[in-house]
């Protein structure tokens, strides 16, 4: 069998600020090593933890890409499942510091790889562009949060037409059909929170086909904001816990509690929703509209109120992403003062030492 690569976000850019869920990229009471790579920017973080990852695909392991929401081609992350190894990015804006430092955690310090002289030689451009690149999150964040209280508008005035007796008999029928047989255990299932879509300079783009694998039954739910979703999927989530089946929970950058993707990989089910920002072509055993709750006498009676609260939605997010693709161009700049002043041999022969080193926890 191939080994597979799965594609996810660890943190994302979300209507509450930047968001973080990197405590669940590899737990401290599973993992073996956790390396946190500290440095700059352009000092090759990305780049070495993409050489890794290649590294051990060629070596026939399952591989975990986590990449940066401000930045979908660069990674902040990488784990290898099978060895419970993970390397990370520890820099701003996800810092990560040693838990159990020694027994788990370890600091690799690219730092001793570059040319402080000539990086301090650009100084007063550095300082004034880290201050802009800082500004200009902080802008986008903003529109981002303004966006939450229209996004909750429109759920409000959504569900006035939500008939919450037809999505009762929709939740229950799918309980019933992806639980039925199986009993409720004494020992429940672990739960694993993570972003599969994000907001990004590119738009909000998702990885689902890497998440869900090809033996999957593939379930999709078509909703809208004001189909309650949120609490269909927490049921979802909760009877597969109940009954001791691990779960993996791909939650969503406009409303960060809401999970868009259920996966529960001991049952093969994947689970995903289907709306106007996270768009599903997947081919699926079963699809559940819940569309079909919502009164369509009573929404047209609100179309044009809804209309005009999904226009200011939707500027505010593309206003937001404008100011994210500002921050990621000066961001660049950041990396054109390392670049030239890190010394990459050192890099390379120092991945070759940490190759090693990840292959000895598997002996």
């Amino acid at each position: 069998m191939e080994p597979r690569i799965k594609h996810v976000f660890p943190g994302g850019n979300t209507t509450v600020g930047f968001y973080s869920f990197y405590d669940h990229i590899l737990s401290q009471d599973a993992a073996i090593h956790i390396f946190s790579i500290k440095g700059g920017p352009g000092v090759g973080k990305s780049s070495f933890m993409k050489k890794i990852a290649k590294r051990f695909l060629e070596l026939g392991y399952d591989v975990e890409k986590h990449h940066c929401s401000s930045d979908p081609d660069s990674l902040d992350g990488v784990v290898i499942p099978k060895l419970k190894v993970a390397l990370l990015d520890g820099t701003a804006p996800h810092i990560v510091d040693p838990v159990n430092p020694g027994a788990v955690d370890e600091i690799l310090n690219f730092g001793r790889f570059w040319n402080e002289d000539g990086i301090r030689e650009h100084r007063d451009e550095l300082v004034k562009t880290n201050r802009e690149v800082s500004r200009f999150f902080k802008k986008g964040y903003a529109y981002l949060r303004a966006a939450d209280p229209i996004y909750k508008s429109i759920k409000k005035t959504e569900e006035k037409a939500l008939n919450r007796g037809m999505l009762n008999l929709k939740t229950d029928y799918l309980k019933t059909e992806l639980f039925s047989q199986y009993e409720i255990k004494k020992n429940t299932g672990k739960e694993r929170h993570l972003f599969g879509s994000a907001i990004t300079p590119k738009g909000i783009i998702n990885y689902i086909e890497s998440i869900t694998r090809d033996d999957d039954d593939i379930y999709i739910i078509k909703d809208s904001v004001g189909t309650d979703t949120y609490t269909l999927m927490n049921e979802l989530k909760k009877s597969a816990i109940i009954r001791g089946f691990d779960v993996e929970c791909y939650h969503s950058p406009i409303e960060i509690d809401k999970i868009e993707d259920l996966l529960i990989p001991d049952l093969n089910i994947f689970i995903t929703v289907s709306n106007e920002f996270h768009p599903i072509s997947l081919k699926a055993k079963n699809t559940i509209d819940l569309t079909e709750c919502l009164d369509k006498t009573v929404l047209s009676e609100l179309n044009d109120e809804l209309k005009e609260d999904k226009v200011v939605l939707n500027n505010l997010i593309d206003k937001a992403m404008s100011y994210i693709i500002k921050a990621k161009k000066l961001h660049d700049r950041l990396e054109e003062f390392y670049i030239p002043n890190m010394n990459f041999d050192d890099i390379n022969d120092f991945l070759e030492e940490i190759i090693n080193r990840i292959l000895d926890y598997n002996k």
